[in-house]
């Protein structure tokens, strides 16, 4: 197999082990505060290999330690309203509102970074809200905290990519995940003594264990690495198109997983697919125009 081919391999593992994540969230049967606590604590220490066990942050400055666990905070809040999305409403749900990520990502990512503002990212960004409507129309009214807990979801990956973005130059892929990581891990410690009020929806039991290790050290962990590893001879465009594969892995482990088309309508689906034409649409409209530019 050829390094681009095992590439495309690699990628496409990634992203059904990302797809996964919403599918586990909604088999463990802890709080979804708990369950990212936990998440973030095994990975942390998964990723300490990958960091020379704390050697490689020693030459960062201490400002920018902070910068990524400060970003770190907001993965764990995005984490946990994703989570709580899933819990409250179901996996479909929660994956589908993450398509807004890209709207929320072209108004915040130029004030973060101070780029000019994309209008191709800007418009699709915009189309996704009439089909987010239709979407939202067609789920039962005891889904729908669920439903805008997801899109405040987004709303919290759009703010950590966009300062992923302004700071990933600054070190290495797996020192950011590692910090990022463990910040999530000491803001949730803080506030878990506030937010959980017993212990059993703490504590993992029975089949929690298993799936909170394939969440951690296969959805986190090995899908990060193999990503990394894919990206080195994939292009852009490419990586795009199949990251944006995920809602679809997610949708369709969960209809074969958690039967959730049974809880779901025609016209949900409907606007699903409208959305993901959308999203897919975003990488070959820039691909064309980056084309004309380079022919005037």
């Amino acid at each position: 197999m050829n390094n681009k081919l095992l590439s495309y391999t690699q990628l496409h593992i990634a992203v059904i082990l990302y797809g996964l994540t919403a599918i586990l969230g909604d088999l463990i049967s802890i709080s979804a505060v708990s369950l990212v606590w936990w998440r973030v604590m095994i990975t942390s220490f998964s990723l300490l290999v990958f960091v020379g066990f704390g050697r490689h942050i020693l030459r960062l400055h201490k400002k920018q330690i902070l910068i990524y666990i400060g970003i770190g905070v907001l993965v764990g809040l995005h984490w946990i309203c994703f989570y709580g999305s899933v819990k409250l409403a179901n996996a479909s749900i929660a994956l589908i509102t993450m398509a807004t990520t890209s709207f929320f990502t072209s108004i915040i990512e130029p004030m973060v970074t101070g780029s000019p503002f994309n209008k191709v990212e800007l418009i699709l960004g915009l189309l996704i809200i009439p089909a987010m409507i239709l979407v939202a129309n067609n789920i039962d009214w005891s889904m729908m905290t669920g439903f805008f807990i997801g899109l405040l979801s987004a709303l919290l990956a759009s703010l950590f990519a966009s300062f992923n973005k302004k700071y990933v130059d600054n070190a290495s892929p797996y020192v950011i995940s590692f910090l990022e990581m463990f910040g999530a891990f000491l803001f949730i410690s803080l506030i878990i003594p506030f937010v959980i009020r017993n212990q059993v929806s703490f504590m993992p039991i029975g089949s929690d264990w298993l799936y909170l290790i394939i969440l951690s050290l296969f959805c986190t962990t090995l899908a990060f690495v193999i990503t990394m590893m894919a990206l080195k001879h994939v292009s852009a465009f490419d990586s795009n198109l199949v990251i944006n594969l995920e809602p679809v892995y997610g949708i369709i482990l969960a209809i074969l997983i958690l039967k959730e088309h049974e809880q779901l309508s025609l016209s949900f689906y409907i606007g699903v697919i409208l959305i993901l034409c959308i999203v897919f649409s975003h990488p070959i409209i820039v691909k064309k125009l980056n084309a004309r530019k380079k022919m005037a």
